[in-house]
């Protein structure tokens, strides 16, 4: 049990979830779900101002907004005992977001990792916005609003959460203790589930080939297709060695996820197997693992309307703990009380 901390976690609306996203952190996510008794404040958010930061379609991102909430609950969050919300659905994030910005230096921004890589990505062809910059003061309102003490990320998100922490006493340091400054909490064996077909990048659905990812919602012909097809690493051996059989210890840490069976067990049990008999292995542990998920995402899909119910009363709670910090921000920096 890891008492009354109050967690603080969110998702970025795009679609299509894969095994990545499961694995690193919604299955995390569970966790604390139930490492928490329900009166510590756990909020889950599905973050769609972050979605608008780089190009975007209208439609897509309504309906990736929705799909991202059924898994959520498909995959066992309880909204009797965590707040699932939309980030649109509480303006008091853009509006501190905001309040934060102005006390937030231009470099500090433009050295954020992720900043650096999104841009050359988006290149000459749409050009950098403002708000793909101030990408992580958005997040650091995210995190202040509900006195966060922690924040679970994968490895990729540990900067912004830093800059969040250097906001948080900045402000507190200026104004008066206000916010609580949250720590990190990296969940280190599967923050950084990799690519099917290059174990050099990071799952994404943004990858060159749908090769590279497995979606929570793919059929099992799909599945077994995609782990049959997934590269690896020359010789025979079936063993963990990140170093020089990246690609296999990749495949084994999704194996031993979904099997519930360490690493050392897939190990002895393939000794001496095929390449061939263990992704066999791998996929059925995939399939088997994503059907209670896949279940219910069917489930839920076919009452829509009770799941907009949920949101809103989860956004509604969620925007009753960020007006109270909003409104003592504001006090303190000087506006007038309406």
């Amino acid at each position: 049990m890891l008492g009354q901390q109050r967690i603080f976690s969110g998702i970025r609306p795009s679609g299509d979830l894969h095994i990545g996203n499961y694995l690193g952190a919604i299955r995390q996510w569970l966790k604390l779900q139930d490492d928490h008794p329900a009166e510590s404040g756990i909020v889950f958010g599905i973050m769609d101002l972050h979605a608008i930061t780089t190009p975007h379609e209208p439609e897509k991102l309504r309906e990736a907004t929705l799909e991202t909430s059924l898994i959520y609950l498909a995959a066992g969050l309880d909204p009797k005992r965590t707040t699932l919300m939309v980030q649109s659905w509480v303006p008091a994030h853009a509006e501190l977001a905001w309040v934060l910005g102005t006390m937030t230096p231009l470099g500090e921004l433009e050295r954020m990792t992720q900043f650096k890589e999104k841009s050359r990505a988006l290149g000459d062809k749409h050009g950098i916005m403002s708000g793909l910059l101030a990408y992580p003061v958005l997040m650091a309102a995210d995190i202040l609003l509900y006195h966060t003490d922690a924040v679970p990320v994968g490895e990729d998100q540990v900067q912004h959460v830093e800059l969040a922490r250097s906001i948080a006493e900045r402000f507190n340091n200026r104004y008066g203790k206000t916010f609580a400054v949250p720590a990190v909490m990296v969940q280190k064996e599967t923050a950084r589930i990799m690519s099917l077909d290059d174990p050099a990048k990071k799952m994404s659905k943004s990858g060159e080939s749908e090769r590279g990812y497995i979606l929570l919602t793919d059929s099992p012909d799909a599945i077994s297709e995609k782990v049959k097809t997934a590269v690896t690493d020359s010789g025979k051996e079936i063993i963990y060695d990140p170093v020089n059989k990246p690609a296999l210890s990749n495949l084994l840490v999704v194996f031993s996820e979904f099997s519930g069976r360490p690493v050392k067990e897939l190990e002895r049990d393939y000794a001496g197997k095929s390449y061939v008999e263990f992704k066999a292995g791998l996929a059925e542990a995939v399939i088997a693992g994503l059907a209670p998920l896949q279940s219910k995402f069917r489930e839920l899909e076919r009452g829509r309307a009770g799941v907009l119910d949920i949101l809103h009363a989860g956004s509604e709670r969620a925007a009753a703990v960020a007006g109270q910090t909003l409104a003592a921000v504001k006090e303190k920096i000087g506006f007038l009380a309406a």
